[in-house]
């Protein structure tokens, strides 16, 4: 026995053995989770549960109070009549068209009707209307008249004087509520006020327009150079789409509202200079009576040149009054105006529904008469442009 072993003290000197299972522990836990996996797909294979880990809830259903016994030697009565419970109503869709302010670049949501729901005939006589899958719409009478001319407000005097005449049209109106009421406020009758068919209610404000003696035209939206990025809004008239398809679309936007003398322009530079697109909705815009007024924002319409083929009233605009939207530029606007119609015998001018416009509008209005000239609506201008 070594010395060393003789002089040490117990216990030291001699490591203890730790004790080891048998079996590692990364094995015992692959092997339980092995067992796991394996009952679970066992059980998915013998179950016969179709709606297994779908949530589920069960309830007990009492018996009705007068349910019968029936027997095998005992006549079965029919059973009782099951009163139909209507459907729960739809959420109704709320669609929006976007809104660019022009001037600022401000964008606004605006809410409109459904694209499929009906509109109803509000302001319009039955019989200037025609059903249409998407509501009523202008028609020529059975006896001949025409909604430019019933709907027509001609002041007593326009006729009788050789006075310069001077017609303008106020477009964008429907959209925003305070802007459209303000236009109908202050502005005088013989201001036309053009309605987009886009308002939740343009047919209550084209109504109030009529009430207050305006003449009011429908604009319809057709599709410019730089569609779908600037895009005026659903049912738009494209190039892309076959006449079938446009008219269609052109029966929608009339069938917002009624009262309407003509129609309008909105956007539309493409569509205005693309003759296979455009022919045939200006002679619908004829066959139905009704006017057709160029805004004379595109130089490339060829308005001009159908509507002396279809026979249709036409007006275009002669200046755009609020081109540079400031009192100072439209009153300039309006100089140049008014020496058109001294050349001319008439001139049309075109404004947006901005609240300067408006307000510029209103004000030069209540002096024209003293400085020798005549306001009249679009259907005098149209009708006078046509002859001319």
């Amino acid at each position: 026995m070594p010395a060393d072993d003789l002089s040490a003290p117990l216990g030291q000197g001699k490591k203890a053995k730790r004790f080891q299972l048998p079996v590692k522990a990364p094995a015992v836990i692959a092997g339980a989770l092995g067992v796991v996996l394996t009952a679970f797909f066992g059980w998915a294979l013998v179950s016969r549960d179709p709606m297994g880990g779908e949530p589920s809830a069960a309830i007990t259903l009492a018996p009705p109070t007068d349910a019968k016994i029936v027997t095998a030697d005992a006549p079965m009565s029919a059973p009782p009549p099951m009163r139909a419970e209507a459907p729960p109503a739809a959420p109704a869709q709320q669609n929006t068209v976007t809104i660019i302010d022009g001037f600022t670049g401000k964008r606004q949501e605006v809410p409109i009707g459904g694209a499929t729901e009906p509109a109803k005939p509000a302001g319009g006589d039955p019989r200037l209307l025609e059903s249409t899958r998407h509501g009523m719409i202008p028609k020529i009478s059975a006896d001949g008249v025409r909604p430019s001319d019933f709907y027509a407000r001609v002041p007593k005097d326009a006729a009788k004087t050789a006075a310069p005449r001077i017609a303008i049209v106020v477009a964008g109106l429907g959209v925003g509520a305070k802007l459209t009421t303000d236009a109908i406020a202050k502005l005088p009758a013989p201001i036309t006020l053009a309605f987009t068919p886009y308002g939740a209610d343009a047919a209550a404000h084209a109504a109030k327009a009529r009430e207050s003696g305006h003449e009011i035209l429908l604009q319809v939206a057709m599709e410019p150079f730089e569609y779908p990025d600037n895009d005026p809004g659903p049912q738009t008239l494209l190039t892309s789409l076959t006449f079938e398809q446009n008219i269609d679309r052109l029966y929608w936007m009339m069938s917002r509202f009624q009262g309407y003398v003509g129609v309008a322009s909105y956007m539309g530079a493409r569509f205005t200079a693309t003759e296979l697109s455009f022919v045939p909705i200006l002679k619908e815009v004829s066959k139905r009576g009704l006017v057709y007024f160029d805004d004379g924002a595109s130089s490339r319409s060829l308005a001009a040149q159908i509507s002396g083929a279809t026979q249709l009233a036409f007006g275009k605009s002669d200046i755009a009054l609020d081109a540079v939207p400031s009192a100072a530029e439209i009153g300039k606007a309006l100089l140049r105006l008014e020496a058109v119609a001294r050349s001319n015998g008439v001139a049309i001018g075109t404004v947006s529904a901005l609240p300067v416009s408006i307000d510029r509008i209103a004000q030069w209005a209540k002096s024209a008469e003293s400085r020798g000239f005549v306001l009249v609506p679009i259907s005098v201008a149209a009708a006078r442009s046509k002859s001319s």
